[in-house]
């Protein structure tokens, strides 16, 4: 009896020997073929425009295409369900951010957990928002903004990103600083939001420099201030909040990427140290600076810092979302 014990102890640790090889060999391989990068938002947005930055430079640093795959619908719930129910096999991976992988969490009704069932990869930059008008808001500063929103009061419109999305709950927040009530305008996209603002459509919108720069150097909306302490450095005429006349007015959200649970932690590894390397790329980095984005310290960027990270962003938002009764429509 105990020869026999001992005979499928040594079988089993053989085959756990021969399965941690087999997944070493695989890791040292990859990747062998292109990656798919879902995003869980229409193009045009930031989230976009930061993914396709971000698969460019890690396409260099891994020898393999990552391919930015766009699945919209439902505030970024239809991609990212997408993506957690992918093969764990490194060749798909997530690129989310504050609302699709944080916020929705308090939302909407998911079938999995938005921490435990993914494999945390890396942090990758976090950015604040701008409050900006249509061209023919009479406004010229962020006081007059307000005077003008206190006399237009529910006749207001504000595009957002969909139901939870981070300029969803930015807008709620102003309101609630401001004392107001304004029509929220959900739309699949920070990208569509922003060509009904340049259209005239809505009135109002907060959103990352990423999608408002364009549209004010072209002229196009207007923007007046900062949600931050500090002023962005890609827009460095426009004040902050505190300058502007709304201190302590910040809202500042992050992306990251993800893989699918059950990913090899060697695979996972690798994916880390591309996205860092191509963070660090000065190609890349540049192009992320000029779309006002912050880096993090290295202990966040590491897998166990994003795993952390979230922990604690969904400790200290979800309270503030469930308080204010967003609910997916």
């Amino acid at each position: 009896m105990i020869r026999k014990l001992f005979v499928a102890a040594a079988v089993a640790a053989g085959l756990t020997s021969a399965l941690a090889a087999a997944t070493s060999a695989f890791a040292d391989d990859y990747p062998t073929h292109p990656i798919i990068m879902v995003v869980p938002l229409a193009p045009g947005g930031s989230t976009d425009v930061l993914a396709r930055i971000t698969a460019q430079g890690m396409s260099k640093q891994l020898g393999q295409p990552v391919v930015v795959e766009n699945t919209g619908g439902a505030g970024g719930t239809i991609g990212v369900t997408k993506a957690e129910r992918s093969p764990p096999d490194g060749y798909t991976i997530l690129f989310g951010q504050w609302g699709t992988n944080m916020a929705n969490g308090a939302i909407y009704s998911l079938d999995f957990d938005l921490v435990k069932d993914f494999e945390p990869i890396a942090l990758v930059a976090t950015q604040p928002f701008m409050i900006d008008a249509r061209k023919g808001v009479p406004a010229t500063n962020l006081k007059e903004l307000i005077a003008w929103l206190k006399q237009n009061g529910d006749k207001t419109t504000e595009g957002n990103s969909g139901v939870g999305s981070p300029s969803h709950i930015a807008g709620i927040l102003l309101q609630q600083t401001l004392g107001l009530k304004w029509q929220m305008v959900p739309y699949r996209s920070a990208g569509l939001s922003m060509q009904d603002l340049v259209a005239g459509n809505v009135d109002i919108a907060l959103d990352a420099p990423a999608v408002v720069q364009p549209q004010f150097k072209a002229g196009t909306v207007k923007t007046f201030a900062a949600a931050a302490p500090k002023r962005v450095a890609a827009m460095p005429d426009i004040p902050t909040t505190d300058e502007a006349g709304l201190p302590g007015f910040y809202f500042s959200f992050w992306h990251a990427m993800w893989a699918p649970k059950g990913t090899p932690k060697e695979i996972v590894a690798k994916l880390n140290q591309a996205a860092i390397a191509a963070l660090a790329d000065p190609e890349i980095h540049k192009r992320m600076v000029d779309l006002a984005q912050d880096f993090y310290p290295p202990e966040q960027e590491t897998p166990e810092g994003l795993k952390a990270f979230q922990e604690a962003e969904i400790a200290k938002w979800w309270p503030i979302i469930k308080a204010a009764g967003v609910k997916a429509e």
